[in-house]
């Protein structure tokens, strides 16, 4: 861990950092590690310290301010908002949230829960977590990003230690099917966290970019801008940090404003792989084309948007409480790309490889 290397002072500065995403909402604390991550990103473009095989391998291989703030053990998405996630999901069953959320209160990521002693004591708890799962994940050199691991285990920890559903009841045809939503069919009224409500049968994540093609398309588009910015720049963190900042508008209550870090940061780290683990534009330009480059970041961009769409169909649509989409399409993109490393065809030095 950059900076840190007392397992005493890691599991204060994490339980700051989750204690900190429980108090601002989970969404805001993210959003500001995007913007941190540009700030340490640009930094380090301006200085051509770009990242290499010594950065950070619990914070993707990222050095510098960036492994240090946006994706470290403080403000990182595996402490920050994966410990607001789950204070959400505490403070929804205590009942203290009643807005006029049109889902589950607990999967209400937005919400600034302020300072409540033990919703920041939950955030904390699950900041711990997210940074053990991390390093847990590094040590074995399990062969995805080993920060979205953090988010999508710790989401799934928090439903059973909170006693939420690990997935939720199906009403519809198929897990797959959200026309119940489509059609505004809800569910009966209970008492569940405060929420007495009649829920919607089916709870899509985004439902404006629900759509299969329309998530594809977009995580398309995002491809390109990653594969664009990596090969421009050096830099295979600078699309995904300014991604996940467009999340503050989000917060603001701009609903329709899509997702899309996690196309942004698959697409990048597969340019990184295309061309050889270059970490320079001069060293882009020389392993292949701009045009390759960008046709790449297209493919995985999408790829990756149809994983998190299949992912909120499966564990998120059903469910009770937050387990983000993106995590898990990161995950699934970021297997991809190490399994084209193992073949051969990609070659990089960001993700775990098992060792191989």
């Amino acid at each position: 861990m950059v900076a840190v290397v007392d397992p005493l002072e890691l599991v204060v500065v994490a339980f700051a950092g989750g204690a900190f995403g429980a108090a601002v909402g989970a969404l805001e604390a993210f959003s500001l590690a995007g913007v941190l991550v540009v700030v340490g990103e640009a930094v380090d473009v301006a200085a051509d310290g770009l990242p290499g095989p010594s950065g950070d391998p619990a914070a993707l291989g990222s050095s510098g301010l960036t492994a240090l703030t946006g994706l470290g053990p403080l403000f990182g998405p595996h402490v920050a908002f994966a410990g607001g996630a789950a204070a959400t999901a505490f403070a929804a069953r205590q009942g203290y949230l009643d807005s006029d959320f049109d889902y589950h209160e607990a999967k209400h990521v937005t919400a600034a829960l302020g300072p409540r002693a033990d919703v920041m004591a939950v955030g904390g708890a699950f900041g711990v977590v997210g940074v053990g799962l991390v390093a847990a994940s590094v040590r074995l050199g399990l062969p995805f990003d080993p920060i979205s691991f953090g988010i999508v285990v710790s989401g799934l920890l928090h439903r059973l230690v909170l006693g939420f559903p690990l997935i939720g009841t199906v009403r519809g045809e198929t897990p797959l099917d959200m026309t119940p939503y489509e059609r505004r069919i809800r569910r009966p009224p209970r008492a569940d966290g405060g929420d007495t409500r009649r829920r919607f049968a089916v709870e899509p994540w985004l439902p404006g970019q629900s759509d299969p093609a329309r998530a594809a398309l977009l995580g398309a588009v995002v491809g390109v801008v990653g594969a664009f910015l990596t090969f421009r720049t050096g830099s295979p963190f600078l699309a995904f940090g300014l991604a996940a900042a467009t999340l503050l508008f989000h917060c603001a209550g701009v609903e329709r404003v899509p997702v899309t870090h996690h196309a942004a940061l698959v697409s990048s780290l597969a340019v990184v792989g295309l061309a050889g683990g270059a970490a320079t534009p001069a060293a882009f330009a020389a392993a292949t084309s701009l045009a390759v480059a960008l046709l790449v970041g297209a493919v995985f961009g999408a790829v990756t948007a149809l994983a998190a769409e299949l992912a909120q169909r499966l564990l998120y649509a059903h469910a009770d409480t937050h387990l983000d989409p993106p995590a898990v399409g990161i995950l699934v993109g970021t297997s991809l790309v190490v399994l084209l490393d193992l073949a051969g065809v990609f070659q990089q030095s960001l993700l775990p490889t098992l060792g191989l």
